[in-house]
């Protein structure tokens, strides 16, 4: 059996115990981004006015916010698929064990779950996208962009995440992830307002986060706005995040497999 092919049996694992329950999975899928874009795009925009304009590059805040959170449910849901749920078939589901008895080796398993990790949140994003079409925030077909990108960020963010969840004896390291790694990089990186607004020196911390580049990806694709200078870097941060962990995530669950 083949790596891709193995990977694929991964995939299709995931997909089994999910297709009981897709239809709620997209049902919130659609709701989260209408009550956000309700209560902080509408609410808060509102009573910003359109002095403020200049500030959001010549857009309302409603259509600058709507694709920054796009990208923050990319990296989200990346996290939420790849802590608990690899915990649960490293340790207390034992799934893996069971895989690793047949001709799936670690390399596929970190693939199919790689790969399940981009079904869902490029299921999650063309949803998304629907959303922000029905607000009149997307501008232009470039938007389809915005799908591919969200999965691109998503699955390196998967990947860091699949790493550190094979270290792990139990789920206490997680709170920290959230806490200290996923919280600030939502709120201080460029979702909900400019990193003009910031600092010089928390602005540079800021552009070396992952989840900036998925934001500004994005959030040029919809608005028509994507700089063909500066697009390929941020493509690039995220390729080579991607890279790192994915061999991090291979070794160290296979480590942690053997152990």
């Amino acid at each position: 059996m083949t790596v891709l092919v193995a990977s694929g049996r991964v995939w299709q694992r995931n997909w089994l115990v999910y297709k009981r329950l897709w239809h709620r999975s997209l049902a919130f899928g659609f709701l989260q981004p209408v009550l956000f874009l309700t209560a902080m795009g509408l609410g808060i925009g509102a009573l910003m006015g359109g002095q403020d304009l200049a500030a959001f590059g010549g857009v309302e805040y409603i259509h600058w916010l709507g694709p920054g959170l796009l990208a923050a449910m990319s990296m989200q849901t990346a996290t939420f698929e790849s802590t608990y749920p690899i915990m649960n078939k490293i340790m207390w589901g034992r799934n893996y064990e069971a895989m690793l008895s047949t001709p799936v080796g670690i390399r596929s398993i970190v693939g199919g779950e790689l790969a399940w990790s981009a079904f869902r949140i490029g299921s999650l994003a063309a949803v998304f996208l629907l959303v922000l079409a029905l607000f009149g925030i997307v501008r232009t077909p470039l938007a389809l962009l915005s799908i591919p990108f969200s999965m691109l960020v998503g699955v390196a963010f998967s990947s860091c995440l699949i790493a550190f969840t094979a270290t792990q004896k139990n789920d206490v390291g997680f709170s920290a992830i959230f806490r200290f790694v996923v919280n600030p990089l939502f709120l201080f990186s460029g979702t909900f307002f400019p990193l003009t607004n910031l600092a010089e020196p928390l602005r540079a911390v800021a552009w070396a986060t992952p989840l900036f580049h998925g934001v500004e990806l994005i959030r040029g694709s919809i608005l028509g706005q994507l700089d063909p200078l500066t697009a390929p870097l941020h493509l690039a941060y995220l390729l080579v995040m991607l890279a790192i962990g994915t061999y991090f995530a291979e070794r160290l669950l296979t480590r942690r497999m053997a152990g």
